[in-house]
């Protein structure tokens, strides 16, 4: 009996041990990305503006943890950075959360009149799955882009006062390239 066991059991053991060992895909420092249709506050079908174009913060937050990178934003929009070669971007992970979708993008709305910048919404994980950015749960992850489309900065979670710092001092690098 237990030979006939292992025998209906090596199938589904030798499937999950192959699964198990695929690799994970991630965003790395380095990549390329391209333009991924999403979004609007408005809910019509929008995609990230600038890419390839302009330096680009982009704030890919789960709305139930929206203001842990707020300190950052702040930083930025403090800086006055120039709009003809910045642009900051916020994107509402509307997957991941239990708030309905008309209350989100009512604070969407909000906050686009408070930091001047571009806030889109995903519904779907459209963002995380074309950038690997895998799961973005109760996830505020920040993205540094240069003009090239080029990921030069990835953080999950909460950002430090030194990462703050060093985050800004980037971007008013990657302006000046």
């Amino acid at each position: 009996l237990l030979f006939l066991l292992e025998c209906a059991l090596r199938p589904v053991l030798l499937l999950a041990l192959a699964l198990f060992s695929l690799p994970v895909l991630a965003a790395s420092v380095g990549q390329v990305l391209a333009n991924v249709t999403i979004r609007d506050a408005n809910n019509e079908p929008a995609t990230i503006p600038n890419l390839g174009k302009k330096v680009l913060t982009i704030f890919y937050t789960d709305p139930d943890v929206s203001d842990i990178n707020d300190p950052f934003a702040d930083a930025l929009n403090a800086a006055k950075l120039p709009d003809e070669t910045y642009q900051g971007i916020g994107v509402a992970n509307l997957k991941d959360t239990w708030l309905p979708g008309s209350v989100i993008r009512a604070v969407v709305r909000k906050k686009i009149e408070k930091y001047n910048s571009v806030i889109l919404t995903d519904p779907e994980h459209m963002l995380p799955d074309a950038w690997a950015l895998g799961d973005c749960n109760e996830q505020s992850v920040v993205l540094v882009i240069d003009k090239a489309s080029k990921l030069r900065y990835l953080k999950r979670g909460a950002m430090t006062a030194d990462e703050i710092s060093k985050g800004l001092a980037l971007v008013k690098q990657l302006i000046t390239e």
